[in-house]
């Protein structure tokens, strides 16, 4: 690729600060004048984000010849809302030193209604916004004139959102953008790229790979990562919250300068935080940040953290998404991190700085959390990444989308199913499928075109779709969008504050004088009346709302690190000597679950007989296979009796003992009992709840109002009934079916799982528990409960069971006749 003229201005200002114009800068710039695409991947702290608008910034240099045209020139696309107004904060400091006529502003849900409105008459230069809010943008009549002069999309943070619904919502978004502006460049950002091949896919027009240019990044010091041990106790056998680790974390904090403190769910944020409050005996300023607390506080807190104000911070994900904050020495995970791509972008976090080591310490809440830990450190320690695969694009998404276009402007079919087409995710789209998702827009479907609520696009005289009625596009944009949450209750102050918000159905369950623990803060219910939950300051400790988002799933890279490791006996030498101890009295007594083989264990405990598989797909494919399990057991007539799974393994148990596993476990599951469980369960229901609400068939809000979560689940409810008695086929069926199988079960992995189990089943009878098999036995009974709501009481239980386990004056147990050797 040929050296860029790098503008005048441009250089003047990296040399005023003692910095040099970066290799990778230089080629998106060289790129984007040679007509290219360009994906970046780049470590954290090398200036993706500046590469990324650099070729905007080239344009309004003067030194490079007349300024661009005073309209919309640049979509910057992020993930998080958050991001994108942290991005704005980096961005206008360059662009006023420079001197460059830009106007750069922000546009999100919470963006105000006037603003909003001006944005689309008179643009600025830049607009930063996410997947939802551009979607939207493109169903207003004035997009065609709003995009047409557009030269340029950045899509930061690609690999968080690409390969799932919200990449599709973008995908057709982008295919939309390209035919209003031809010559519309492309460009990603990544840190955490995997699959470098399939994300150039997806970002090119027509999936025509070689019109993306693949950029790399100089490569940056390698991050420092450590493993946090008990420094006079043993590393836990059960539990996810690592609270164990809190004096040792607050000592922590109280070295560093600032601490980002990162969990897996927002119940174990506020848990965390709570724990380290009560330790913050030198009341050092520590924050909490999650996507249920409301605009003003996550404003307040991204503030302070910019400012430099805080000494340690408790978040989510809702903060692991490239926000730059260069005062952060010290970046915490707090449990298992269930991927390296995931840690790595945690990480860097930390110090965002390309030529200093970013540092990270991982605390683990169990033992098996420990070797996680250890598998994902010595993945990052060596560069390997992963992440999720491509999967074919989503129906609800694509309705949704007609709906969009259609509330734009009257639509010619073939064209837009032409459009449509130029994205990978729905270069699938055969002609009937396109066909049927039309008809439902159209109609709602067979079973359901008889009402004229459902009728919200006709084809007219000239063939051209558009809407029935202009209500219809309102309707449409109060309710258009990905995120289908729980249906949430606002908390407020009797004065009208907000403070965020909570799960509906958790909110149900108080009462005036209960007290809940919520941003920090320890509140007294005063009632629950409009959809909101009014509350003031209380003096006694309140319960930690829970909610019911899906666990983040463990990557199959990394469980097939921790098999590996599980049969590596040499390299048991580095662990701690409780973890040690444990897998060598494992080894001894039973048999170890490696890349090769399905362990399955059966033995008695308090009168019940337990069998435990070792699959290490995930919490979600356990969950599913602990379901077809039992089913297929009380076939059998074994009387079981429930199961209980994390992401390692699964423990069934029933009043007869499981002679054959293998007969449990044979792939026909996935034909007979699997059809018949989804069908049958609350699953597919969940699934086509969040579809029917994502293509528009049920409205959350009306003008004026808002549904709440059970009038949303009655109404789809009913629907649902409705349509699989009177047209199975319905195009709303098949797209729940389709999330129920990939996100919900994890089909797949359960699916390879099933295949090789004959082969590699290794079946061991024992006397007694195993040490495997402790840290999912003792979540019998509290399956229902957050993760880290009773740790304290699983140490109790699990040294109970461990003083069983870990017994090694018995004999060898024997395997099975037909595994013994002759």
């Amino acid at each position: 690729m040929p050296e860029p003229s790098i503008p005048a201005e441009i250089a003047a200002w990296f040399a005023g600060r003692g910095w040099r114009v970066r290799r990778h800068q230089a080629e998106m710039l060289a790129a984007s004048d040679a007509g290219k695409h360009a994906l970046l991947v780049a470590d954290t702290g090398a200036g993706k984000t500046l590469a990324g608008f650099l070729p905007t910034l080239a344009d309004f240099c003067p030194s490079r010849g007349p300024p661009a045209d005073d309209g919309l020139h640049t979509l910057y696309v992020s993930p998080l809302k958050a991001l994108a107004h942290d991005v704005q904060r980096n961005l206008v400091a360059p662009v006023e030193d420079m001197g460059l006529p830009i106007r750069i502003e922000t546009r999100s849900g919470d963006t105000p209604s006037d603003r909003k409105k001006r944005q689309r008459s008179r643009p600025p230069h830049i607009l930063l916004t996410t997947p939802e809010s551009l979607s939207l943008l493109l169903s207003y009549p004035d997009s065609y004139a709003l995009f047409r002069g557009l030269k340029r999309v950045v899509i930061d943070e690609i690999h968080a959102f690409a390969t799932g619904k919200r990449g599709d919502l973008l995908a057709l978004a982008l295919s939309r953008l390209q035919a209003i502006a031809p010559d519309l460049q492309r460009a990603a950002l990544s840190a955490t790229v995997a699959d470098v091949e399939g994300f150039r896919a997806w970002l090119a027009p027509w999936g025509e790979i070689d019109a993306v240019e693949l950029v790399e990044g100089e490569k940056g010091a390698a991050p420092e990562v450590e493993i946090l041990l008990p420094e006079e106790a043993s590393v836990p056998w059960g539990g996810h919250a690592a609270i164990w680790a809190i004096p040792q974390l607050y000592r922590l904090v109280k070295q560093g300068r600032t601490t980002l403190i990162f969990a897996n769910t927002r119940f174990l944020a506020e848990l965390i935080f709570e724990q380290l409050w009560d330790a913050n005996e030198d009341t050092l300023p520590i924050g909490i940040h999650h996507g249920s607390l409301s605009k003003e506080a996550r404003r307040k807190v991204e503030g302070a953290m910019a400012r430099g104000e805080l000494r340690a911070l408790v978040a989510t994900a809702s903060l692991d998404l490239g926000v730059d904050w260069g005062d952060i020495d010290c970046v915490v995970q707090m449990g298992a991190p269930k991927g390296s791509s995931r840690l790595l972008q945690r990480i860097g976090r930390a110090n965002h700085r390309l030529d200093q080591p970013s540092r990270a310490v991982l605390v683990p809440g169990n033992r098996f959390e420990f070797l996680e830990a250890t598998a994902a450190k010595d993945a990052v320690d060596q560069g390997q990444r992963d992440g999720e695969d491509f999967r074919p694009g989503g129906l609800d998404v694509l309705a949704q989308h007609v709906m969009t276009c259609a509330c734009a402007a009257p639509f010619e079919e073939a064209a837009l199913l032409a459009e449509v087409r130029s994205s990978l995710a729905f270069a699938w789209l055969d002609a009937p499928t396109w066909q049927r998702v039309l008809h439902f827009v159209a109609t709602g479907g067979y079973a359901l075109e008889a009402y004229d609520k459902f009728r919200r696009i006709v084809r007219d005289e000239a063939g051209l779709w558009r809407l029935t009625h202009p209500q219809h596009a309102q309707r449409h944009r109060m309710n258009a969008g990905i995120i289908v949450d729980s249906e949430m209750i606002e908390i407020r102050f009797r004065n009208g504050r907000s403070l965020g918000k909570v799960e509906e159905a958790f909110a149900a369950s108080l009462g005036p004088g209960d007290t809940i623990r919520f941003a920090g803060m320890d509140l007294e219910v005063e009632a629950l009346k409009d959809l909101e939950l009014v509350v003031r300051a209380a003096k006694r400790a309140g319960q930690i709302p829970s909610y019911m988002g899906l666990r983040l799933p463990l990557t199959t890279h990394l469980a097939d690190r921790v098999r590996a490791m599980l049969v590596d006996r040499a390299g048991w030498g580095r662990f701690p000597d409780d973890v040690r101890e444990w897998l060598e009295v494992q080894d001894w007594r039973s048999a170890m679950p490696g890349p090769d083989s399905l362990l399955v264990e059966s033995f008695p405990h308090a009168q019940r007989e337990y069998t435990v598989y070792y699959t290490f797909t995930g919490w979600n494919a356990n969950q599913s296979l602990g379901m077809l399990i039992t089913k297929r057991m009380e076939e059998r007539g074994l009387m079981p009796g429930g199961f209980v799974a994390n992401d390692y393994s699964l423990a069934v148990w029933g009043l007869k003992a499981v002679e054959d596993p293998a007969a449990l476990l044979s792939p026909d599951i996935l034909a007979h009992e699997f059809v018949d469980w989804v069908q049958n369960s609350h699953l597919l229901r969940r699934a086509f709840r969040e579809v029917a609400v994502i293509s528009g068939l049920v409205e959350r809000q009306h003008p004026g109002k808002r549904k709440s979560g059970k009038q949303v689940t009655f109404s789809t409810d009913l629907i649902y009934d409705v349509l699989r008695k009177y047209e199975p086929g319905h195009v709303l069926l098949e797209a729940a079916w389709a999330d129920a199988r990939e996100r919900m079960t994890d089909i797949g992995r359960l699916g390879d799982l099933l295949d090789s189990a004959a082969a590699r089943l290794v079946h061991v009878r024992l006397e007694r528990v195993s040490p495997l098999a402790v840290p999912v036995m003792v979540m019998i009974g509290r399956e229902s409960l957050p993760q880290g709501a009773v740790d304290e009481e699983l140490l109790f239980e699990a040294e109970a069971l461990a003083g069983a386990a870990m017994r090694v004056e018995a004999p060898v147990d024997d395997l099975w006749p037909d595994e013994s050797e002759d």
